[in-house]
């Protein structure tokens, strides 16, 4: 994979392109991605943005959001628009499996093909591409590759805000170890461009119905476990909760982080029965590597300190599958 600054000379014409994320996008994969979409614009390229599955209410407020296809649901026009493009830009997402149906199609394209990511372990299906494991959100690597690419009087509005909303959550407000003095540095720079940040935070995180809300506290009181000798908290969620309390995609957004606020708890684990599969996030603080635990026990990786996993088995034999590796960290844990 060559350096993402050798691009330049492929963005001097225009060009027709794709930028795509990982299935379910979060903050940083939605964002990262329209603020990519709103720079190439700019430089005259034809572009859209496709996600392989729908995203949450709370990232439609982004600018441009209300132009991504969404795979799943419009499959016919994703499908037409993928045909004969001349770039490909991959975000937040290091494999083209993370795309899950739209990764056959991906892997059939001609074209060039671009990585920007801050996860562990890239495929080598990359041309062009940054993978930066110390940057704290793909999000923060396209504000970045803008610089490099010496276009950063570019750097509008829409793409400021795009960034600080990827920014933000993968940071989890800025409290996580990846909030580095580069970071900051990167926000005072959008802020003078004009950023309100207070805005962004309003959208994303007091922009929730009654439901959620009150599916959190019955989490909280009902399904959660908090393995002391472990320093370890769970919370299982079946399906029966997610139908009850009628959640739409995000609605589970964060809820492990509420795990870590425990005293003295170092890993927590949400796991979800998402009916066609069980789904797994991790979090740890300090030295406890979730993205070895989740790649060796649950198919899954991320970050040393934030990390996914699936599961094919039952709710229950998968919580049992937790515990037991669990069990198994006991001296890393402590």
């Amino acid at each position: 994979m060559k350096p993402i600054e050798e691009i330049k000379p492929l963005l001097d014409t225009p060009k027709r392109a794709v930028i795509t994320m990982h299935q379910k996008p979060d903050a940083d994969a939605m964002g990262s991605s329209l603020a990519l979409y709103h720079y190439l614009i700019q430089k005259g390229h034809l572009v859209t943005v496709i996600s392989p599955t729908n995203f949450p209410d709370f990232l439609k407020w982004m600018p441009g959001a209300e132009g991504v296809i969404d795979f799943e649901s419009s499959t016919d026009k994703a499908q037409e628009a993928l045909k004969g493009i001349e770039l490909l830009f991959c975000l937040d997402f290091n494999a083209l499996y993370r795309t899950k149906n739209m990764a056959p199609y991906l892997e059939a394209l001609d074209c060039t093909k671009i990585l920007i990511d801050h996860h562990l372990e890239p495929q080598p299906s990359f041309d062009y591409g940054v993978s930066d494991t110390s940057a704290s959100s793909t999000a923060q690597l396209v504000y970045e590759t803008i610089y490099k690419l010496g276009d950063e009087q570019l750097i509008n509005l829409d793409i400021a805000q795009c960034i600080y909303a990827g920014t933000v959550t993968d940071t989890g407000s800025f409290r996580f170890a990846s909030t580095t003095a580069r970071v900051h540095r990167m926000v005072a720079d959008l802020m003078d461009r004009g950023l309100r940040h207070e805005i962004i935070h309003q959208e994303i995180y007091d922009n929730f119905l009654e439901n959620r809300l009150r599916f959190l506290g019955h989490s909280l009181l009902n399904r959660m476990e908090v393995f002391y000798e472990y320093n370890t908290a769970m919370l299982a969620i079946p399906y029966s909760d997610l139908k009850r309390f009628d959640l739409q995609t995000g609605d589970t957004e964060g809820l492990v982080n509420f795990l870590l606020s425990i005293q003295g708890i170092k890993m927590a684990a949400l796991i979800i029965d998402r009916n066609s599969e069980v789904k797994l996030s991790f979090r740890s603080k300090g030295n406890f590597d979730v993205n070895t635990f989740a790649r060796r026990y649950f198919e899954g990786g991320g970050h040393f300190n934030a990390s996914g996993g699936r599961s094919t088995d039952s709710l229950e034999k998968t919580v049992n599958r937790f515990i037991k590796a669990m069990e198994e960290n006991e001296t890393l844990l402590q």
